[in-house]
């Protein structure tokens, strides 16, 4: 039996922190976005942290009005980032540990054993009509944990499945394992982290354990900055284009007309 389908959610979060680092407005996360959505992703990430040192509050809004795919909202559980949501209205908030010091989400948010301080929040998310996400490590107790308090979603935090190559197989059998109870316990999984290297064809195996979409973060948004490399985000599906201009996907060059060496578009693939 065929795997099922891996729908693609692309995190555009270090887009933003390149614009960030060099000043000014470019590149933009805005039409990183787009471009993602117009090369086959199935949905949008961006995070908006207390400290914003990546996405700020007018993209997340920009991001919402100029995308048609579900948009994924990851945010702290604060009163802060709760009204954000209830303002924006995206398709889910998933509910990540932030700490200051971490270049990005380094691990999984602990619900076991704090369900009573972290349900207030849970709970004006799930009545706004917003899809309540939490991204946990692939362990029975969060599982458990994140199914009572009512969540929708959970995303596992793949990181060491990602970076440790020599533990894959036993992370993946781990992954496998949660995909499966988290299942059963009737809540959507979807797996979450920036693979090392790209997906490789192990990486699909993910979609034996139920996972849904797959939602890479700083690798991926960094090859997406290009219109060159916006093929990446299907490589499966889209073709290579066979023109001269350096930048070889067409449908990149009818959205980003002025990127540079992009010329007009050929009018065999038109």
């Amino acid at each position: 039996m065929s795997p099922p389908h891996l729908r693609l959610g692309v995190n555009i979060d270090h887009v933003a922190t390149v614009r960030n680092a060099r000043g000014g407005a470019h590149p933009d996360p805005v039409r990183a976005a787009v471009a993602a959505e117009a090369a086959g992703a199935d949905g949008i990430t961006a995070h908006l942290r207390e400290d914003r040192r990546h996405i700020r509050d007018a993209d997340m809004y920009a991001i919402r009005q100029a995308v048609t795919v579900p948009l994924n909202f990851e945010m702290a559980a604060t009163d802060e980032m709760v009204g954000i949501a209830l303002d924006m209205k995206p398709n889910a908030a998933c509910i990540v540990p932030e700490r200051r010091e971490e270049v990005t989400t380094e691990g999984g948010l602990a619900v076991a054993g704090r369900e009573s301080e972290l349900e207030p929040y849970f709970t004006r998310i799930r009545d706004a009509g917003i899809r309540l996400s939490l991204f946990i490590e692939a362990s029975e107790a969060e599982i458990r944990a994140a199914a009572a308090v009512g969540a929708d979603i959970i995303e596992l935090h793949t990181g060491r499945y990602c970076h440790d190559e020599s533990g894959r197989a036993a992370e993946l059998a781990r992954i496998r394992k949660a995909a499966e109870l988290a299942d059963s316990l009737g809540v959507e999984c979807h797996g979450g982290h920036a693979p090392a290297g790209g997906f490789q064809s192990e990486d699909v195996a993910l979609t034996d354990a139920r996972l849904q979409p797959a939602s890479p973060g700083g690798q991926r948004s960094g090859r997406a900055r290009c219109c060159s490399r916006h093929r990446r985000a299907r490589p499966p599906l889209l073709p290579p284009f066979r023109g001269s201009c350096s930048k070889r996907w067409p449908p990149c060059r009818r959205l980003l007309p002025m990127e540079r060496g992009c010329g007009p578009l050929p009018a065999s693939s038109a």
